[in-house]
């Protein structure tokens, strides 16, 4: 019997891509990011037992803060659990919740010229009052508990109502400051008051600021920690069938036809405008 002579395995480090907007349930028509789209491709990232790390490609301007914080709880439980650290990689754009997400992982890398932070937290809306005076609508509305209908987009705004709301977003804010501290520690170069307004800042300078550890891409910084001969291995999650027949490319826009596959038009719209927004706020 001939014997073989010993090959090394090459060492694999499991992929997970996080693009689009972070909603609390996923579109079937478009792009989005929430744990229960990522948390199988976690659990399989995790459990390449011969994995030196595993990394993260994220692009994404943010979106639910309650679905950022369980995926960054996710990915930290998972690496702890596993004993592995977790290496970001940030494309276009880590912004607000996507930059929450970044943060979970040990180090974090970004291109020159990739957008970072946006550390604060937005709502938006619309007011309708103007419109249904002038169409002659009566809107009715009955509730038991008199702050049933705060902020009814249908009433006109009230100082109260904002008041609580600022409370909200405050209490929201602060949640968000308390993860980059507890994630970035003394990372952190620049003053508080300057990094947690909501600015967003290119690669470059927020590498200055402790934002990040590093300007690089995947497969470079991959080869520089764990060899030339590392392999990067890319684990996606299940798609929806309808993605996987292409049903839903073949739809003529967002959300039009309110059957099981749609939203409905008017639904479908203001989700593709809001998304739109977000991503056109860092001019992507």
């Amino acid at each position: 019997m001939v014997s073989l002579p010993f090959r090394p395995r090459h060492p694999v480090v499991p992929v997970i891509r996080m693009t689009g907007m972070i909603t609390a349930s996923g579109s079937p028509l478009g792009r989005s990011l929430n744990l229960a789209g990522v948390a199988g491709a976690l659990e399989r990232a995790f459990s390449v037992k011969r994995a030196p790390a595993v990394a993260i490609l994220i692009n994404s301007p943010g979106g639910s803060p309650v679905q950022s914080a369980l995926i960054g709880q996710r990915i930290r439980d998972l690496s702890e659990d596993k004993g592995k650290p977790v290496l970001a990689f940030v494309e276009d754009v880590a912004a607000s919740g996507g930059y929450w997400i970044a943060a979970a992982a040990d180090e974090i890398y970004a291109d020159r010229v990739s957008i970072i932070g946006s550390i604060g937290v937005v709502t938006a809306g619309f007011g309708f009052t103007g419109l249904i005076d002038k169409l002659g609508v009566e809107r009715r509305v009955h509730t038991a508990g008199e702050k049933k209908v705060i902020l009814d987009p249908f009433r006109p705004e009230r100082e109260e109502d904002v008041g609580k709301l600022d409370a909200v977003l405050a209490d929201m804010h602060t949640v968000f400051k308390d993860q980059i501290r507890a994630r970035r520690g003394d990372r952190l170069t620049a003053d508080e008051a300057d990094l947690f307004t909501g600015e967003f800042w290119l690669g470059a300078r927020a590498l200055d600021l402790g934002l990040i550890d590093g300007i690089g891409h995947l497969r470079g910084v991959l080869r520089h920690k764990f060899g030339d001969k590392v392999r990067p291995r890319l684990i996606g999650g299940r798609r929806p069938w309808w993605q996987k027949t292409g049903i839903g490319s073949a739809l003529p826009g967002p959300g039009i036809g309110a059957g099981p596959l749609g939203q409905g038009l008017a639904e479908g719209l203001v989700e593709a405008l809001e998304t739109r927004a977000a991503w056109g706020r860092f001019g992507l």
